[in-house]
């Protein structure tokens, strides 16, 4: 329940002033965040409600977008502390930020996070800067850490993952796109001359890492589904057998959650000439790393393959409140990045040096309380309500598609990009998908399915407007448009 603070609000001038706002006011009411005006495949603008078929973007201009709602930060006033009125200002826009959370929470479908989390026991520690600056192993000097719990988070997914304890090097990063730099980059360290392969339905931040690195990158193509095309592979592969590979592996591609055939990318490593001392592999396993080892019949992600690396994100499937994630790689790989930092007392190989010391505490506490178990029935949910989804989709005559282990359900990208923006989807060209997680409901998917069909009904009413057509993006089996349906 959100209520109002119990202070005259205050508004804040150009000039920096503050003024009382009218006592009729709420303080928590939504103030709508403005849409940047969209731009049609002709390259003018256009309303955001237009129905005309043309594929249209939001338009994003560096450094405008976010001005267009910033909160500005002012100087206090002489007068402040005995008044309170900076104060009584500063609430209300906290007051009115957190019904926009509490809002945009509620309708949350496109991008993998887990917001069904409850974490009021570990308020007591937001008191303090806790900061696991250097090695996880290696205490340094300064003594507000959480070494303990990273560890202990570290030492759950190498057992996942199934690598021993003395024969593992993690920790906790910043983010999971962190986890592909890190990955990535060991790969490069252990092999200088190496060229990396990546399928091109992998994660932007492959593609980033091999630009940060001035690695040579192969794209590799793709099967309908999303999964790498290890066909293709082996043609990219074959010119290049003279220098070392370095490839990325997806646990679940981004929009369509595909998951690579691991084994098949080993085997036509080995068919091309690849000893297994002459590549390293990468999984990113941002979402469906923790989510693969609870499905039945689902092909293992382990260090008993020749992987190097594994990297999953802490804020998507686990549920944490803080981006976060975690990396783990072979620590006979890790000397080649690992160095002495006197001022630390301590060695470093990671990517951020400072690192957030509360998220190791968050993971250890969920870890905790739901267990393999938890997880395995979390992930249960997670694929039947996909199914669900997917299905009820395809009732209504809408192009749709979900992949095997996934919970990622592609379709039809929606015409309206205030529908798009209400309900949060991530979109891509024709498609859009639904990412369902733990905290999404059935009743939520059919408030959501209930209002696209009504949508489609004013979309599509005239006749000349026609749903797109998805047979290339999905496969003609998935597809529901006036040709293939």
């Amino acid at each position: 329940m959100v209520g109002t603070v119990g202070v005259e609000s205050m508004s804040v001038l150009s000039n920096g002033k503050s003024q009382l706002l009218s006592k009729d006011l709420d303080p928590t009411a939504l103030v709508p965040e403005q849409l940047p005006p969209v731009v049609v495949s002709n390259g003018g603008r256009g309303d955001v409600n237009n129905n005309n078929n043309n594929l249209k973007k939001r338009e994003i201009v560096l450094g405008r977008n976010v001005h267009t709602t910033c909160l500005e930060v002012t100087e206090p006033e002489e007068d402040d502390e005995s008044t309170g009125d900076k104060e009584a200002y500063m609430a209300s826009v906290l007051a009115r930020y957190r019904k926009t959370l509490v809002e945009r929470t509620e309708n949350h479908l496109g991008y993998p996070y887990n917001l069904d989390f409850d974490y009021g026991a570990l308020i007591q520690l937001q008191h303090f800067s806790i900061n696991n600056l250097g090695d996880p192993f290696i205490e340094s000097n300064y003594g507000v850490h959480s070494r303990q719990f990273e560890v202990g988070v570290l030492d759950w997914f190498a057992r996942l993952w199934e690598i021993e304890k003395n024969d593992y090097w993690g920790y906790i990063t910043n983010c999971g796109t962190e986890g592909n730099l890190h990955g990535i980059l060991v790969g490069r360290e252990v092999f200088p001359d190496g060229i990396m392969y990546a399928s091109r339905e992998s994660h932007y931040s492959v593609f980033k890492a091999a630009r940060m690195y001035r690695m040579d990158c192969v794209k590799v193509g793709t099967l309908v589904t999303g999964e790498i095309d290890c066909a293709d592979f082996k043609s990219k592969l074959l010119p290049n057998k003279n220098k070392p590979a370095i490839i990325n592996v997806n646990i679940g591609t981004t929009v369509k959650g595909a998951v690579d055939d691991l084994d098949l990318v080993i085997q036509t490593l080995e068919e091309c000439g690849f000893s297994h001392n002459r590549f390293y592999i990468h999984c990113d396993g941002a979402l469906f790393g923790l989510m693969m080892p609870f499905v039945k019949r689902a092909p293992k992600v382990s260090f008993k393959k020749p992987i190097g690396s594994v990297s999953v994100s802490g804020h998507k499937f686990v549920g944490c409140p803080m981006p976060c994630g975690v990396q783990i790689t072979r620590i006979e790989h890790i000397n080649v990045l690992s160095r002495n930092v006197e001022y630390l007392a301590s060695r470093d190989a990671t990517i951020m040096g400072s690192r957030n010391g509360h998220a190791p505490i968050f993971l250890w506490y969920t870890l905790n309380r739901k267990g393999y178990k938890g997880f395995r029935k979390e992930v249960q949910k997670c694929l039947k309500n996909a199914h669900y989804l997917k299905d009820r989709l395809r009732e209504a005559r809408i192009s749709a598609m979900l992949n095997e282990l996934s919970s990622t359900v592609v379709f039809e990208r929606p015409q309206d990009e205030e529908f798009v923006r209400r309900w949060q989807l991530a979109c891509e060209g024709n498609m859009a998908h639904v990412i369902v997680m733990p905290n999404v409901t059935i009743e939520k998917l059919d408030d959501f399915l209930n209002e696209l069909v009504q949508k489609r009904l004013i979309w599509y009413q005239d006749e000349k407007v026609q749903p797109p057509c998805l047979a290339a993006d999905i496969g003609r089996q998935n597809c529901s448009c006036v040709l293939h349906k």
